[in-house]
């Protein structure tokens, strides 16, 4: 019988050591590092959960590429090898295709990197899918038992998805600490820093009745999960929410999502919201400096979102603000006046990143276009925590530095102790709101 082996290059990566080291330091940092390293590869997962009954897989996530999980993969002697990576993580999935190769061992390519840079994943993959790779995986599966795999598979961007895979969350293992699930793929905005909301193909709505089995499923191996929704923007989309609510408060799940501030504006939203099991909700708040464009509706002034914000937590729903760094027009005493603001407002969670110029987003080919991208750093310093570009007003290190001290201060224990008592205190408006 076939078989494959799903390989997702997982993991929390930093570059730049000084951050690195104050970021093991802090006490605001570590929980969240530690919760994205551990999220399993939906995309993978679903992929499997499209086999035909001939195939047999094993799914081993990965931080790197080394001798222990080289051996582990040439003994299971696969017909296929299947890698996902993201950019900060494509040269250790480079070297494992390049490796693989050497043993004769057939792989195949995908996610928003190889997406984005399909003639370059070319060169170390056997096969790379740019795209959905749903729409070209059982073409894939059937070229490589006929020992003919193409070196690339372009997946039609605009078909629509009638069939929602369930993915094969058994694959994982016990103690799985995170599940993730999708209730949309995409986003109806373009936010030019953003490769996820368009680059895989359009924005769709999965039917609730997907959604419930996929619920079903993980419920099957734990009674109370913990689930990340791997959505753009939850509850973006046109549909009626009620459905999807219904079906996420039936399941008994508790999970974290992301949004935009408008839910507060969606009475229907904002009222099931909590009873629905969602305890935190990321909100991209963004640059405080900059407009980024593709925003649509999303794009507000600060003072609306903030107040939606608190409309969110007042409803029971901790609100996790993400704000990027770095964006045009950023300078010292910007940056001083978003400390004090991050120190001082009603936000439950803070989410802290550098402006970061992905492959296949607009941001990545204006700085490109402008000579702005950094060539002696690679793919491996697109982190979100790494500078890859020369920002406009500051030096690199100028950038560098003053990143540091804002995450010095926005996590420091003092900092990070304000927050949880919160998050404690929306619980407890939580509970006396149900009882």
């Amino acid at each position: 019988m076939p078989h494959v082996i799903f390989v997702p290059l997982t993991g929390f990566r930093i570059r730049e050591q000084e951050l690195l080291a104050l970021g093991m330091s802090l006490p605001g940092l570590l929980p969240r590092a530690k919760a994205i390293g551990q999220l399993p590869a939906l995309g993978l997962l679903t992929l499997a959960g499209m086999l035909p009954e001939q195939w047999t897989c094993a799914y081993r996530p990965a931080m790197r590429c080394d001798e222990e999980l080289l051996a582990w993969l040439v003994d299971q002697r696969p017909d296929l090898v299947a890698i996902s990576a993201l950019t900060a993580s494509i040269d250790e999935a480079y070297h494992l295709c390049d490796s693989l190769r050497e043993r004769d061992i057939a792989t195949v390519l995908g996610g928003l990197h190889a997406t984005a840079c399909p003639v370059e994943a070319a060169r170390h993959a056997t096969a790379v899918v740019a795209g959905s790779g749903e729409g070209v995986w059982r073409q894939v599966l059937a070229d490589c038992e006929a020992g003919r795999l193409a070196p690339l598979y372009r997946a039609p961007r605009n078909a629509p998805t009638d069939e929602w895979p369930l993915p094969r969350f058994d694959l994982l293992g016990p103690d799985v600490p995170r599940f993730t699930l999708q209730t949309e793929r995409g986003c109806p905005w373009a936010c030019d820093f953003c490769a996820a909301s368009r680059l895989l193909g359009p924005f769709q709505e999965k039917p609730a009745a997907a959604v419930e089995r996929e619920l079903a499923a993980i419920r099957c191996l734990d009674s109370r999960p913990l689930v990340e929704l791997a959505d753009d923007n939850t509850f973006a989309g046109p549909r009626d929410p009620a459905e999807l609510l219904a079906t996420l408060k039936a399941a008994g799940i508790r999970y974290f999502t992301e949004s935009d501030w408008r839910i507060a504006d969606r009475p229907a939203v904002l009222a099931g919201l909590a009873d629905s099991g969602c305890v935190q909700v990321l909100l991209g708040i963004e640059s405080l400096v900059f407009r980024y464009p593709g925003m649509g509706e999303k794009q507000a002034e600060l003072a609306k979102m903030m107040e939606a914000a608190e409309r969110i937590q007042a409803a029971g729903v901790a609100v996790n603000g993400c704000f990027i760094v770095g964006a045009e027009g950023e300078t010292r005493e910007s940056l001083d006046r978003l400390t004090r603001f991050l120190l001082d407002c009603p936000l439950a969670e803070v989410q802290l990143t550098l402006q970061t110029p992905f492959p296949g987003t607009a941001l990545y080919r204006r700085l490109r276009a402008q000579g702005r991208l950094l060539p002696e750093r690679g793919w491996p310093c697109y982190t979100l925590f790494d500078v890859a570009y020369q920002p406009d007003l500051l030096s690199v290190s100028e950038l560098e530095r003053a990143f540091r001290e804002v995450v010095a201060a926005v996590f420091s224990p003092t900092a990070t102790e304000r927050r949880s008592q919160i998050r404690r205190q929306i619980m407890k408006g939580k509970r006396e709101d149900r009882s």
